[in-house]
């Protein structure tokens, strides 16, 4: 991929504006010397940045689209995009000029997610319970105002579940995402409930704050969350939280299904699985949140 080096310049003229008045080497030495490791850890925080955006593109991005929303010149975001690639954390597509995230960043996940036990220790939990139900188990944690999948297990049906490991996904619109939000710490609950952006990804999402609250009030009298095609038309998903030392939640663990296969009562019917599967992890993974 080559770069119009007059195009480059322009862009940065452009960003920069005109050069300030005075002496060129108006800084004194000692302050240039200060001032670099800052500018070091500006551009590691930029190139940081540019990872979480790519983060939020399955498809990928291209380097100018990265650009606009990074904010930042074209030039710095297509030599950190250079620098990202070479060492592994990004994968450039030539032929539809898109980078991607790379496999070092899959790497470093996976050593993530075993430092926290749940490679080892979730997965098997997740297969039995997929084996009882016959469908998609998922757990995911909160990141943030989005759950993070961390370990799903496919049903044997042909069928396949897309919330991969990796996903960031809506609180609001999801069981995994409701299972969190209810039994969150009070403050913490309270305060999602109040800030929380209510996305509209299906006719059937909650977007209404009160409805919203009502729902998660419904969730936390019974025992888990239920999702009916808010998230995905043709989808239905039940979640229960996986509950720390203090009542709150620092997992969910999900059963999904397509709507053809499974009405809401018989999905619910496998709560009791998923409970028990919850109590196994809280009593195995770290306790946190």
């Amino acid at each position: 991929m080559s770069v119009n080096r007059t195009t480059v310049a322009n862009e940065e003229s452009a960003v920069a504006g005109p050069p300030a008045a005075g002496p060129v080497n108006a800084m004194p030495p000692e302050a240039k010397v200060r001032a670099r490791p800052a500018e070091r850890t500006d551009m590691v925080g930029k190139a940081l940045g540019l990872l979480v955006l790519l983060g939020d593109e399955p498809r990928g991005a291209s380097a100018a689209e990265i650009s606009r929303r990074a904010e930042l010149p074209f030039s710095t975001t297509y030599r950190l995009l250079g620098s990202l690639t070479r060492d592994g954390f990004v994968d450039y597509e030539p032929d539809g000029r898109r980078y991607h995230l790379g496999l070092r960043i899959f790497q470093l996940g996976q050593r993530v997610s075993n430092h926290h036990g749940f490679a080892g220790t979730a997965m098997p939990i997740l297969r039995r319970v997929t084996e009882q139900t016959g469908e998609a188990t998922i757990l995911s944690v909160r990141d943030g105002l989005h759950h993070l999948t961390v370990s799903k297990v496919d049903g044997p049906q042909t069928f396949r579940v897309t919330s991969d490991p990796g996903h960031l996904g809506s609180l609001s619109t999801t069981a995994v995402g409701k299972a969190l939000v209810a039994f969150a710490e009070d403050g913490e609950r309270e305060r999602l409930l109040a800030e929380l952006p209510l996305e509209a990804l299906t006719a059937r999402s909650i977007t209404d704050r009160g409805a919203f609250r009502a729902e998660i009030e419904e969730a936390r009298r019974r025992g888990y969350a239920v999702m009916d095609e808010e998230n995905e038309a043709g989808m239905r998903a039940v979640a229960v939280p996986v509950l720390n030392s203090q009542g709150h939640a620092f997992a969910s663990l999900a059963t999904a299904v397509p709507v053809f296969r499974l009405g809401l009562e018989e999905l619910e019917a496998h709560v009791p699985v998923l409970q028990d599967a919850a109590a196994e992890l809280a009593a195995r993974l770290p306790q946190r949140g």
